[in-house]
């Protein structure tokens, strides 16, 4: 579970500091799915600029130089490598034509699959959504084509948001949330992985009173806006999650037919002493099994007993995927 944020400035009509109270704010409204670490990307003088940190959003001080075009930002909840060794926060600095900036809400299952089957160089970064990073770079181009290779070779849910050196912003939504607005008297588009993150940082700013435009954006969809505000769209075949299951650590495959295969093992230990709490905190057992098969981890969904309404706003996102209609 982790956020992501940001927004394109095609109007040039709002203050500089605005924006920058913006992107502070869409950052801390961000840390209700993250604490763990948080960075943004930007455009300057033509180069991609990375800055991120393993400390909560309102911790961290966002800077954007002036004129800057566009942000892109992440706030992580760690699930896989260590949020201190920084290379495996996001975003992730990635070159193939040209030089950009990579982000990613939720979890890759097979990832380590994936560099084996392309030959990918070994890296110091941890973190599952990095094999996208390396995938686009194998392809040789930031495009619509590389971006729909790539969202069909991996597999697990996500959203991804791509910056490139030109301040194009990319879209490629998976079966996570995502929420993107227009202002179109100010030129401005608005992005967050929900709407109660939007609507938090609108209010911050000021902008909660105007009328945005929503643009949906489905899953299997690729959307790109440019710095003139132009959207251009393709889209990707989304993987029938109905049939796979993520690996259990009591396993040796990769993956499992959910139908089909009788060597399936169940649930890890830590997973079931986690089904064993649910009565403790009044938590129906059927929500945490649909958040284990969505791809939540154990971890993850302790975290969530804390907050009721949290582990329910969670459940509803879910239950409002295409995953649980196939899951159903």
């Amino acid at each position: 579970m982790c956020a992501l944020y940001g927004w394109l400035d095609c109007g040039k009509k709002l203050p500089h500091r605005l924006l920058k109270k913006l992107t502070q704010a869409l950052a801390n409204a961000a840390e209700e799915r993250g604490t763990d670490a948080a960075g943004i990307s930007y455009v300057k003088n033509g180069h991609v600029t990375i800055y991120k940190r393993p400390k909560p959003a309102h911790k961290i001080r966002f800077n954007i130089p002036d004129r800057t075009t566009a942000v892109m930002g992440h706030t992580r909840l760690a699930t896989q490598g260590d949020k201190e060794n920084n290379c495996n926060n996001h975003p992730f600095y990635g070159k193939a034509d040209k030089s950009f900036a990579f982000a990613h809400n939720g979890v890759l299952y097979n990832d380590t699959a994936l560099s084996k089957a392309y030959n990918l160089p070994k890296t110091k970064i941890e973190t599952d959504s990095y094999v996208a990073v390396q995938l686009i770079e194998k392809y040789g181009s930031l495009d619509f084509d590389s971006l729909r290779n790539m969202a069909e070779d991996v597999m697990g849910n996500f959203v991804f948001t791509i910056l490139d050196e030109n301040n194009t912003l990319y879209f490629v939504k998976g079966n996570n949330p995502l929420y993107l607005i227009y202002f179109e008297r100010f030129g401005l588009y608005v992005y967050a992985s929900t709407k109660s993150i939007m609507d938090k940082a609108l209010k911050i700013v000021g902008l909660h009173s105007d009328n945005p435009t929503i643009i949906k954006v489905c899953e299997g969809d690729i959307i790109s806006i440019n710095v003139n505000g132009e959207i251009d769209s393709s889209c990707f075949t989304p993987e029938n999650y109905s049939f796979f299951i993520p690996k259990r650590t009591c396993c040796n495959l990769d993956w499992y037919d959910w139908e089909g295969d009788s060597d399936y093992c169940g649930y890890t230990d830590e997973e079931e002493l986690l089904l064993d709490m649910c009565n403790c905190y009044g938590i129906d057992e059927d929500d945490v099994l649909l958040l284990l098969d969505y791809g939540y981890t154990a971890m993850e969904i302790e975290d969530m007993f804390m907050d009721n309404d949290l582990l329910r706003s969670f459940v509803q996102e879910v239950k409002q995927s295409s995953f649980y209609d196939d899951f159903t």
